[in-house]
């Protein structure tokens, strides 16, 4: 029997997120959002993500979305809740899921039995995933698996990045990263959104991230041009290992066959996703 690394884990995480995440960045998200009564933009984000937490505060959202500024998530939350009610949040969420995954992926793969055994498969791996500290990944996991199969993959995409995210939290926090700190190293990585984009989408002024900067070198994490040392190479790498560990077992209660399966399944379909180019991909790298 073949043994289930956590890079194969990894690889399979990592062929299901792109289904979830083009969630955030479909025209579909704003138009529903918007005519629902909220602000396009930030405040739809957080409405979006947070509604299955439902009309939590400001504070809520910042503990559990990390790197975002609190300034800007008080913003916006909780006045987005008088806008539209987490309720009809989580309605809309299906209609966008629906709309833009069909727009992707096209009505030949929707109906597949390839979508289908996805699905079925996505399904099984968050029958693994744990509650405690996993604020986010623990609400949207009270919520009904929707009956259309490409909504029930995006439904189990979605439980599976939350409860890695969950994850990735803890592994920062023991890391002793702050939210921005977090933000600065991931972009000082080449992996991460640019410092550009990360600073306007997530609300930090130039001096907030050059102050960040002056703490991590201090920490001996980052170098003089703003490079990771090799500290910091060293502390990401564990930061990274620390998720794949914690957020190893739904592919472990898989197994490396079926987790090799799902991989195989769903990478056309995030293929299509990237091809349409429905993520930020320009806005990634140093």
């Amino acid at each position: 029997m073949t043994t289930l690394t956590l890079r194969a884990s990894r690889r399979c995480y990592n062929a299901l997120n792109p289904l979830h995440s083009a969630f955030y960045f479909a025209p579909e998200h704003d138009d529903e959002l918007a005519a629902l009564g909220l602000e396009r933009g930030s405040m739809a984000y957080f409405a979006g993500r947070a509604a299955p937490l439902g009309a939590v505060g400001a504070g809520t959202v910042t503990a559990t979305f990390y790197n975002f500024h609190p300034d800007l998530v008080a913003r916006h939350i909780p006045r987005a809740w008088h806008a539209a009610s987490p309720r009809a949040v989580l309605e809309a969420r299906l209609r966008i899921t629906d709309a833009y995954l069909r727009r992707l992926l096209g009505p030949e793969a929707i109906a597949s039995r390839q979508l289908t055994e996805a699905a079925e498969l996505a399904l099984r791996a968050t029958e693994a995933c744990g509650r405690p500290g996993r604020p986010l990944y623990s609400a949207n996991a009270d919520l009904p698996v929707p009956d259309a199969p490409h909504l029930a993959l995006w439904h189990a995409a979605t439980l599976l990045r939350e409860h890695r995210g969950d994850g990735h939290l803890i592994a920062l926090a023991e890391a002793e990263l702050d939210g921005l700190e977090a933000l600065v190293t991931h972009t000082a990585t080449g992996k991460g959104f640019t410092r550009y984009f990360s600073q306007a989408t997530r609300g930090w002024s130039a001096q907030e991230w050059s102050a960040a900067e002056d703490r991590l070198r201090e920490r001996g994490l980052l170098d003089a041009e703003g490079e990771l040392t090799d500290h910091g190479v060293e502390l990401r790498r564990t930061i990274e290992a620390d998720t794949d560990r914690l957020g190893f077992a739904p592919y472990r209660h898989l197994g490396a066959e079926y987790a090799e399966r799902l991989t195989e399944l769903v990478s056309p379909f995030t293929k299509a996703v990237l091809a349409a180019n429905a993520l930020p991909v320009k806005h990634m790298g140093k």
